[in-house]
């Protein structure tokens, strides 16, 4: 049986944890009528490809300085046996506390990247297995010290012959491959790295295999943090310590993101110190909370 003693909701100095520590291919058949607001997957990689088209990078990071200009090449590849055309625009997201984005309006965000970012040229055409190079121009005023994101949809542009185009309307879906880039604006001159984790709980199910343990980072500066969080487990008995696999999470300034981590089921009985711990680089400390096990 495991007890929680005591929580500390602050976070604390850790005393000896020392870490070294698409193809897009859309086949849906609907009766009724949907709007679709594609709720994307975004992959931490360096290229997106499938046997339609091929997008790289899908991960873009500017850190030009206020009153500076900086380009970025973005890549398209047409892998369809047809010449095809596609169209690159601007939207804003908002990051969501489970580690999703939320699609919005260009302009629309206080982080928007909207009259900062010249997309050239947004209209591609390319025959098969053609590729083209999209030049990203990023022009940051002079007043912009604080970090900025967005999103640019790759999208094909599907020209429809009439007929073909009211039987689609007529299924009330039509289907528009896209691939998703992110962009991220954060100055050179900007290092205000800061975050913290609080409300670290237990959620451990009684049938669940592993225990879980859940917390919530909160980024209090104004860069995004690339955080690796791992669980620390020390007996206060024995003095033995034990650390265990890390994670890597995304954390945008302003927001909050809610993280879970593991531990075996089965727990020698003792009193421990668990901790989970933060290390996000940068010259910053070490940040964690912990709460006190009693393992009988």
């Amino acid at each position: 049986m495991t007890k929680n003693i005591i929580f500390y909701k602050s976070s604390i100095k850790i005393f000896s944890f020392v870490p070294h520590l698409l193809h897009v291919n859309n086949q849906i058949s609907m009766k009724k009528v949907y709007i679709l607001l594609t709720n994307i997957f975004f992959l931490s990689l360096l290229s997106l490809s499938g046997q339609d088209f091929e997008v790289a990078p899908v991960l873009i990071n500017f850190d030009a300085n206020p009153g500076e200009s900086q380009s970025k090449i973005l890549t398209i590849r047409n892998h369809n046996p047809e010449r095809q055309k596609f169209i690159l625009s601007l939207s804003d997201y908002e990051p969501s506390p489970d580690g999703g984005k939320s699609q919005m309006e260009a302009g629309s965000s206080s982080r928007t990247l909207f009259n900062w970012i010249n997309i050239n040229p947004s209209l591609v055409e390319l025959n098969p297995n053609e590729s083209a190079e999209v030049e990203l121009i990023m022009n940051v005023p002079r007043d912009g010290y604080n970090t900025r994101w967005g999103m640019i949809r790759v999208q094909l542009a599907k020209e429809q012959v009439p007929s073909a185009a009211d039987k689609q309307l007529a299924t009330g879906v039509i289907i528009v491959p896209r691939i998703v880039v992110l962009v991220n604006q954060s100055p050179r001159a900007n290092q205000n790295y800061k975050a913290s984790i609080k409300d670290l709980i237990d959620i451990t199910k009684p049938d669940d295999e592993l225990r879980h343990y859940e917390a919530v980072i909160v980024n209090l500066g104004d860069k995004v943090i690339n955080a690796k969080i791992f669980l620390a487990l020390a007996n206060l008995e024995t003095a033995s310590e034990e650390q265990f696999t890390p994670q890597t999470v995304s954390v945008y300034p302003g927001f909050e993101r809610k993280v879970s981590l593991t531990l075996p089921r089965k727990i020698e009985p003792g009193t421990y110190a668990l901790a989970f711990l933060m290390d996000y680089g940068n010259n910053t400390a070490i940040e964690g909370s912990q709460i006190l096990l009693e393992v009988e």
